[in-house]
């Protein structure tokens, strides 16, 4: 009796410390999490649940993070193990068909902080199957010694504490970044020889992949890049950039340029037709003020260079603008926009766009 009571203990003790340390990676970056549930849309062919990416995202992250908090204090253990129970029947499923037909490339399942092929998480949430197991064989002998309206009360305060972290991360955020542009990382390693980048994208109905020599690729084709989606890049002689490239508007790499630039504020869209007026004019004040204390300012954005020309005449302080994918500017800031400070490629300082009116405040 006193083994088996040991056993459930470590097993609980075990897949809750997964849950909560998956939960906090992907808490800590929900615009990360939405980004990857996206793909899985995608892939699924469930795009009409686009809108509710980001809700979906924040819930799924709280729930895991309940399960597992309430596997560590053993706060409504029977069911946390449903539940785990139940997440667990997902993620080994698809996880299953992630490793078989490599459906999506990575997925995500901690955020940006430990990336694992799709064999490895796959195997990786066999473990935790066997482990949960013992637990949903001995649901009944689980018991918790608080009433059930005091054990409520306490999962309601952590379901409102995590949810507060999350709702935080996304407005200014993350609080732990696990992504290259991180706060003083030094990003314009030196090629030591030419260094040739080779872009990998997917169309996204097909499924097909096909690899491209940075910048020899369609990126001013509208139709094609609606059709295929960068997913990996692998790059031959010299020093990565870390995942980042740049062009101007002809189609010439620019990337060594900004990461040798003193003092130099980039502002980051994903897509400018989300910025909102309030938006715009922060990032007007910022732009007049950046240049009349000596700072270079420009944009890093996703769109088509003949796109840009309507953004460029109705907001004329929107001068030098370069082009890049969609998913590295997603990893530079997480926001949309965004605004990153460099100096010759140090990463300085990094802000949302709900946090334009600080910029100034450690300056």
């Amino acid at each position: 009796m006193k083994a088996k009571k040991t056993i459930l203990l470590i097993c609980r003790l075990l897949v809750g410390a997964v849950f909560i340390f998956s939960s906090f990676t992907k808490g800590v970056d929900p615009l990360g999490t939405k980004y990857k549930m996206l793909e899985y849309f995608a892939a699924y062919h469930i795009q009409w649940l686009d809108p509710a990416a980001l809700v979906l995202a924040m819930l799924m992250i709280l729930a895991e993070f309940l399960i597992g908090i309430c596997l560590i204090t053993n706060i409504c253990p029977k069911i946390a193990v449903i539940g785990c129970t139940a997440f667990m029947a997902l993620f080994t499923t698809a996880t299953f068909f992630d490793a078989l037909y490599d459906m999506v490339p990575d997925c995500g399942c901690f955020g940006t902080a430990v990336k694992l092929t799709n064999w490895q998480t796959f195997y990786k949430n066999v473990v935790i199957d066997v482990l949960l197991l013992p637990l949903l064989i001995n649901i009944k002998s689980l018991k918790c010694k608080l009433k059930p309206g005091t054990q409520f009360l306490i999962g309601l305060a952590y379901a409102l504490a995590f949810m507060g972290f999350e709702i935080y991360n996304y407005r200014h955020l993350p609080v732990v970044d696990f992504m290259d542009w991180k706060v003083g990382k030094q990003m314009n390693a030196q090629p030591e020889q030419e260094q040739q980048i080779y872009l990998i994208f997917k169309n996204k109905e097909t499924g097909k992949t096909q690899e491209y020599l940075s910048p020899n690729y369609p990126w001013n084709d509208s139709v094609w890049m609606s059709q295929w989606e960068f997913v990996d890049q692998r790059v031959e002689g010299g020093v990565s950039y870390l995942g980042f490239s740049a062009l101007d508007e002809d189609g010439e790499d620019v990337t060594e340029m900004i990461l040798t630039t003193p003092k130099l504020f980039m502002f980051t869209s994903n897509d400018l037709s989300e910025v909102t007026d309030k938006g715009w004019e922060k990032a007007k004040t910022i732009t007049e003020k950046a240049r009349q204390n000596g700072y270079e300012v420009i944009w890093m954005v996703a769109e088509m260079p003949e796109d840009m020309k309507a953004y460029q005449e109705k907001h004329p302080f929107v001068e030098e603008v370069y082009y890049g994918d969609e998913l590295e500017i997603k990893t530079i800031v997480r926001f949309n926009p965004g605004l990153i400070l460099l100096d010759e490629g140090l990463v300085v300082d990094k802000w949302s766009a709900i946090d334009f009116d600080k910029v100034w405040e450690r300056m």
